[in-house]
């Protein structure tokens, strides 16, 4: 892996401005594979500075012209793409294969998106006696997690541009090299100097002084709930916008009407995808009672195919976080039925595939977002019980319902207190609004309603 060891910053890359280095590991040796600066609050203030300095020409850039450098950027990305999911692949730890298909092609579909909504988004509308007119926010801080690190870039930096904003970006310190190749990206696709800046470094320094900094219209974040609870108050300190995109617990309810093989089989598979760590990812399986043992059979039976399939965790710190949330399952009295708290490997950050059953909505497992490949199944009694327990946390992000009538799965759906929901195992839509309810977020990613996050409306009478 090649890293840079500045920051890209007014359409160059600069020397950092401070000595220190984040070093870059592969969880599945634990070896070390790059090292980027860590970035200062200095370092912070001259990206802003360069973005605020851009604003006016970007903003005053016509739609047709933006759109004309978002496709520019599509076709740069997909040009690179195995060059991104073996970058990918390295700093996560995600098998490749899943790398080319979701790491390296949805930011592709992303940024290709934006740029169709760049051009035929109505930035202008007559409302009456007024005319009501669209504006780019300003300059926007992007804080993006590691989980999915090119396609949360792309979601939010894309309608950024599209919107006619200039951005910093601060990318998560385990996988900040897949950032760079983007910002290599941005400048090959002839994005203007100053419109898109990266400054790579830690939480509490870089994207603290990110979201403090005066300079800053907006800050659009993916993480944790804590720490979203974090730069929403200081954004709220100063009457910042901001996006959030926090933490899940999904519930897939299968109702008894459903196929039941196929709802379980899709459910696991969601849950062991990326390792599991995916905000919105159907951690929680709500099934009858009269069909509990035989889902939990067949949960058990797909998880263990996934023994050898998946990756490791992040690092350290987050397999162990995972493997005291699976010690606590068994504390709690859940059932262990496949998997458990050893590592499957002596080398590597891996976490095995886990399924808990006889799982109550009170146990923390149930409550508390784990981020790994563990899969609790809950056991409910009838319509509306299944409801209670699917609503029965803190989040609201997403969801999944199975039905054998389509009609009786989306009647469900609605009563759902989430902010997406499958229907029988529905296809990802890279156009569809993706955000939460609840301690889940605010705001929308992807599509017309993730560009909108970006504008400020102003009106005009006559």
């Amino acid at each position: 892996m090649k890293a840079h060891d500045g920051m890209y910053i007014d359409g160059e890359w600069r020397p950092a401005t401070g000595p220190d280095v984040i070093e870059v590991v592969n969880p599945a040796d634990e070896q070390v594979i790059g090292r980027v600066p860590a970035g200062t609050a200095e370092d912070v203030d001259l990206a802003v500075r360069a973005a605020r300095a851009a604003l006016p020409a970007w903003a005053a850039t016509a739609p047709a012209e933006r759109a004309a450098r978002l496709a520019a950027l599509r076709d740069v990305l997909a040009a690179r793409k195995d060059e991104i999911a073996e970058t990918v692949t390295a700093e996560l730890g995600s098998p490749l294969k899943f790398s080319q298909n979701v790491h390296a092609a949805v930011p592709v579909a992303v940024a290709g998106s934006y740029a169709e909504l760049a051009a035929t988004h109505p930035f202008e509308e007559k409302v009456g006696n007024s005319t009501v007119h669209l504006e780019p926010i300003g300059v926007v801080a992007a804080i993006t997690p590691w989980n999915y690190p090119l396609h949360q870039i792309v979601a939010k930096v894309a309608p950024a541009l599209a919107a006619g904003c200039t951005v910093v970006l601060k990318p998560a310190e385990d996988t900040p090299l897949v950032a760079q190749l983007f910002a290599e990206a941005v400048h090959e696709a002839g994005v203007p100097a100053g419109v898109f800046n990266l400054v790579t470094g830690l939480g509490p320094v870089a994207g603290q002084a990110l979201a403090e900094h005066p300079g800053v219209d907006l800050v659009s974040f993916t993480g944790s709930t804590a720490v979203g609870r974090q730069i929403g108050a200081t954004a709220g300190a100063a009457l910042k916008k901001v996006a959030l995109e926090l933490g899940g617990k999904s519930a897939n309810v299968i109702l008894p009407s459903a196929d039941l093989a196929k709802a379980v089989n899709v459910g696991v598979a969601n849950v062991m995808s990326n390792s599991g760590q995916t905000c919105s990812a159907w951690t929680r399986m709500l099934v009858h009672r009269d069909q509990y043992e035989e889902a939990v059979e067949l949960a058990a039976a797909a998880a263990a195919k996934y023994g050898e399939r998946i990756g490791p965790v992040v690092n350290a710190k987050q397999q162990a976080r995972v493997r005291g949330y699976i010690e606590k399952g068994v504390a709690e009295g859940a059932r262990l039925v496949v998997g458990g708290p050893e590592s499957p490997r002596e080398q590597g950050y891996f976490v095995a595939p886990t399924v808990f059953a006889d799982v109550t909505s009170e146990m923390t497992i149930a409550q508390e977002e784990i981020f790994g490949p563990v899969l609790s199944i809950l056991r409910y009694e009838d319509e509306e019980d299944a409801l209670r327990i699917a609503n029965g946390t803190v989040y609201g992000l997403a969801g999944a319902v199975w039905a054998g009538e389509e009609a009786e799965a989306v009647a469900f759906a609605r009563r759902m207190d989430t902010g997406q929901v499958d229907i029988n195992g529905g296809r990802f839509n890279p156009l569809a609004p993706f955000g939460g309810y609840k301690q889940s977020g605010v705001g929308r990613e992807l599509g017309s309603h993730g560009l909108t996050e970006y504008l400020q409306t102003k009106s005009l009478q006559f």
